[in-house]
Order: structure tokens, then C-alpha cells, then sequence
């Protein structure tokens, strides 16, 4: 009986080893009938799909976005109210190449000047931010 089994189990891995081999011949057979153009193709067509894929989603958001700050600190203006990348809210009171001096506050009845990088700017607010009718600078 155990003879029996290991019988079969014999000749269904060599009928697999078979099927196999003509599986791979056919394969083979089929890559050589391809011509050189349609393998380069085969090769080069999935990382053309690839790059475009990336630059669809990652390199035109990014670009777009660059641009749109890059514009927005480039319109900055005297009096705007604008927020810092460090969270500090500011009204800008000066405009040099590439500082800009803000009024952050009150400091004995003068404005309290600070002075940060151009590229530190986060955003310009629409806004004024006011607090019970006192306006804020």
C-alpha cells in the first residue's frame, strides 16, 4: 500500500516537472520570436508610466505650491498682518531685500519691533485679529 503511495506521488511530481519544462520551453520560444524594439519596449514602458506617475503626483503639487509662496511673498506689503512659520503674529512694518520688521506687540506704549527672515513667513492673514474691540498690531 505504501508503495502504491509513494508510486503516485512519484509520478505526479515528474508529470509536474513536465508540464513544467514545456511551460518554460513554450516561454522561451516566445521571447525569442519577440523582436529587439518590442523588448526594449517591454523594458522601458513601465518606468516611462513610472516617472509620469510620480511627476503627476508629487513634482507639479510641489511646484505649484513653491510657486503660490513664492508669489505671496513677493506681494508682501506695508501693514500687512502676516504669521510667522514659528507661530508669531506680526504686522509688517518695514521691507528690506530680505528682512522684513515686524510689530509684534506692546512693549511701554511703543510697538515692539522684530525682525525675521523674508522666507519665515508663513502666511499673510485676511483678517485682522481683534480682542474685545482692541485692535492688535
Amino acid at each position: 500500500m505504501i508503495e502504491n503511495w509513494l508510486f503516485g506521488i512519484t509520478s505526479a511530481l515528474a508529470e509536474e516537472t513536465g508540464t513544467a519544462a514545456t511551460t518554460a520551453a513554450a516561454d522561451a520560444a516566445e521571447a525569442a520570436e519577440m523582436s529587439p524594439a518590442a523588448a526594449l519596449l517591454q523594458l522601458v514602458l513601465p518606468l516611462v508610466l513610472m516617472g509620469a506617475v510620480f511627476y503627476f503626483m508629487l513634482i507639479r503639487p510641489q511646484r505649484k505650491k513653491d510657486k503660490k509662496v513664492k508669489e505671496m511673498l513677493n506681494n508682501l506689503k506695508h501693514g500687512d498682518r502676516i504669521t510667522t512659520i514659528g507661530g508669531i503674529y506680526g504686522t509688517i512694518m518695514g521691507i528690506k531685500d530680505d528682512t522684513i520688521t515686524l510689530a509684534v506687540g506692546q512693549k511701554g506704549g511703543q510697538p515692539y519691533e522684530m525682525t525675521v527672515a523674508r522666507w519665515a513667513i508663513r502666511q499673510v492673514e485676511e483678517v485682522s485679529v481683534e480682542n474685545d474691540g482692541e485692535v492688535l498690531n
